[in-house]
């Protein structure tokens, strides 16, 4: 199972928001590329990147941070947060990201997915990021009235490599990951599904590792890592399992 260690940034800080509440947000002191350092020092080479900015304004206010990461550290790296043209996905492919996270803008337009993915094969994530199970876009300030499962019904045949499913409702929370809500997702889906929202512990690691038959390829881990709740060498240990 791959682990996600997630740097959020945002006014080139690390931060963590509360169930993606911009008002409610934690500021830590490592920089991004000193964080994702600190992760490559422990084995782990698959990071996630959110370019909170990003994410607000629709342009890839954090690029620079990101390209410095990728070019110094060599981890493969998954980035989501504003990227809304195939202008912006081939930047970041360019300077060499792993793979790019599609949200709001794929779920609006449903054929720039179709696009972007059919170009950049292996390339392209789906994000899904729900609130009681519906949709919410434009960095969690809209909730649409469309639930998750039947947006992806609607598009699980365009050919994205992966899908991360997140709850907003357990985001930042520590209180575990909403796994009913994210095996029912990896059943439809055609695409492997990552976790993400409200990892507390290695024990919720141990149980999304151990479920039986699923299409769960891996978990993002963000806050209780800040907060010294999970120690970064049993997170490599549990990876390697």
């Amino acid at each position: 199972m791959k682990i996600f260690p997630a740097i959020d940034i945002k006014d080139r800080k690390c931060i963590r928001l509360l169930k993606g509440n911009f008002s409610n947000q934690t500021t830590y002191e490592m920089s991004p590329i000193e964080q994702a350092s600190k992760y490559k020092d422990f084995g782990l080479y698959n990071l996630h990147i959110i370019d909170l900015d990003g994410a607000l304004t629709g342009e890839l206010i954090n690029l620079d941070i990101i390209e410095n990461i990728v070019k110094k550290l060599g981890l493969s790296i998954e980035v989501g947060g504003g990227i809304r043209s195939i202008d912006k996905i081939e930047t970041y492919l360019n300077i060499g990201v792993e793979k790019v996270i599609l949200g709001s803008a794929a779920i609006k337009n449903p054929n720039f997915l179709k696009e972007a993915s059919e170009k950049f094969n292996n390339k392209i994530i789906l994000g899904l990021d729900a609130n009681k199970k519906k949709i919410s876009v434009s960095g969690w300030k809209e909730t649409l009235n469309q639930t998750a499962e039947e947006y992806l019904k609607k598009v699980n045949s365009y050919g994205f490599s992966r899908l991360i499913y997140t709850d907003i409702e357990r985001d930042g929370t520590k209180l575990g990951p909403n796994i009913d809500e994210t095996k029912s997702i990896a059943k439809i889906s055609k695409a492997p599904v990552v976790v993400s929202g409200g990892i507390s512990s290695i024990q919720d690691i141990k149980k999304i590792k151990n479920l039986k038959n699923s299409n769960i390829e891996g978990v993002i881990v963000g806050k209780a890592i800040y907060d010294g709740d999970i120690k970064l060498d049993k997170l490599k240990d549990l990876e390697n399992a």
